[in-house]
């Protein structure tokens, strides 16, 4: 299991394209610097009025297939 820690901060217009199903995956820098790569609806518990904000732990797999999102 690999963990990445990332900090998003989506506007609420930029995430629309994400939540309407336009763009399929989001990809952000991890704190180490690594790129990850993961799908956008995932993102969807932790949508606000002011789009997403916050730190955000995700899990990947071996096969590098997502397990879960938690923010911290």
């Amino acid at each position: 299991m690999t963990e990445y820690q990332i900090d998003l901060y989506l506007s609420a217009d930029k995430y629309q394209d994400y939540y309407a199903g336009k763009v399929k995956y989001v990809i952000a820098q991890d704190l180490k610097g690594v790129k990850v790569q993961f799908p956008a609806e995932i993102l969807r518990p932790f949508v606000t009025v002011s789009g997403i904000q916050g730190q955000f732990v995700i899990r990947m797999d071996s096969n590098n297939k997502f397990v879960d999102i938690r923010r911290i």
